[in-house]
């Protein structure tokens, strides 16, 4: 998808207790590890000519940092985890960079507790992916370079 004149860098991003998939409720969320995912992304963004760089963190501040720091990159994949359900920090800081957002879930948050049926992100992102379980981050990747490519060329 990137032009061949360019070599595009995207976030991907991941919020709290994301370190412990593999570990974690492995039947809602599957035994494959965050490193695994970032292994598997980094290897298609390779493959598509795109540098993708990763980060985890379970601080909400940090997060938010990361969004601000990639007003330099060409794009995010973020995976907010809790805090897409009450983070207004994450949702301001989506929203004050121009970068395209994808948000990605694992899991199909509608088939879910009920508080997980909104996401506070959602409405600030280019995209939202879930219920794909780990392909929605490979999903995520190529959608954000669809948002890219649409942006270069002048269009949505």
């Amino acid at each position: 998808m990137p032009d061949s004149t360019s070599h595009p860098t995207v976030l991907l991003l991941n919020g709290p207790n994301l370190n412990l998939l593999g570990e974690r409720d492995p039947k809602q969320y599957g035994s494959t590890s965050l490193a695994d995912i970032e292994a598997a992304v980094t290897a298609l963004g390779k493959e598509l000519g795109v540098t993708v760089v990763c980060a985890q963190s379970n601080h909400e501040g940090e997060l938010v940092e990361h969004i601000h720091a990639a007003r330099d990159l060409d794009g995010v994949v973020i995976n907010p985890g809790a805090f897409a359900h009450y983070s207004i920090a994450l949702r301001d800081a989506v929203d004050a960079v121009d970068t395209p957002c994808v948000e990605v879930h694992i899991s199909n948050v509608y088939a879910r507790e009920p508080f997980r049926h909104t996401s506070v992100t959602a409405p600030v992102m280019q995209g939202y992916i879930a219920g794909c379980g780990v392909a929605g981050y490979e999903l995520g990747l190529r959608a954000v370079l669809r948002r890219v490519e649409e942006a270069r060329q002048g269009g949505a």
